[in-house]
C-alpha cells in the first residue's frame, strides 16, 4: 500500500511541478510496474497451496518471484503502447521511487521494534 500511495504522490508532483501530463502518467506507470508485479506475489503468496510445507513454500516463493519479474519486464516492454507519449526518465524515477520504499520500510521497522 505504501508504494502505491508514494507512486501517486509522485505523480502528482511531477505533474503540478513540470505541467505536463505525460510525466505524470509516465511517473504513475514506473509506480505500477513494481505495486501490481508486487501484488500479484503477494496474492500468490497468501494461497492455502503455498503455506502447506516448508518445501512446497520455498518453490512457491520461487514460483511467484518469477512471475513477478517476468510481469515486470512485461510491463515495461508494453510502456510505450500503453503511455503516450511516455517520458521514460519520468517512468524509471517512478519505479526507483516505489523500490526504494522496500528499504524505509525495513529501516523503519528497525526502529521500531529497538
Amino acid at each position: 500500500m505504501a508504494q502505491a500511495v508514494v507512486g501517486v504522490v509522485a505523480a502528482l508532483l511531477g505533474g503540478l511541478l513540470t505541467g505536463r501530463n505525460e510525466v505524470a502518467w509516465s511517473l504513475l506507470y514506473g509506480a505500477a510496474t513494481v505495486v501490481v508485479p508486487g501484488a500479484l506475489m503477494a496474492r500468490g503468496m497468501t494461497s492455502r497451496l503455498s503455506s502447506t510445507a516448508p518445501a512446497v513454500s520455498a518453490v512457491s516463493v520461487l514460483l511467484w518471484e518469477s512471475v513477478k519479474i517476468v510481469f515486470s519486464i512485461a510491463m515495461l516492454v508494453i510502456a510505450n503502447r500503453v503511455v503516450q507519449p511516455l517520458v521514460w526518465p519520468a517512468l524509471l524515477v517512478g519505479l526507483v521511487l516505489c523500490i526504494k520504499v522496500y528499504a524505509v520500510a525495513l529501516l523503519w521497522r528497525g526502529r521500531r521494534t529497538n
